[in-house]
């Protein structure tokens, strides 16, 4: 089941709301059914570039970096 995300243009809440076949979604706010679909981000699992390499022990930062206060 897709879920969408939806603007009512009656009240102007907004919801993301599962959609099943050729169901008419309604505003969980109002009840309405005068619904905009809004574009939504597409949710992608994030690709480790280190993914097959070995790891490498870490190396402390310069002295421009700014993670350590200067004396």
């Amino acid at each position: 089941m897709p879920l969408y995300e939806y603007q009512c243009r009656d009240c102007e809440a907004q919801a993301e709301l599962l959609v099943q076949g050729d169901q008419q979604p309604k505003c969980p706010t109002c009840g309405s059914e005068n619904l905009t679909k809004l574009l939504s981000v597409v949710a992608a699992p994030a690709r480790d570039p280190s993914a097959g390499q070995s790891p490498q022990p870490a190396r402390p930062c310069g002295p421009g970096c700014g993670c350590h206060p200067h004396p």
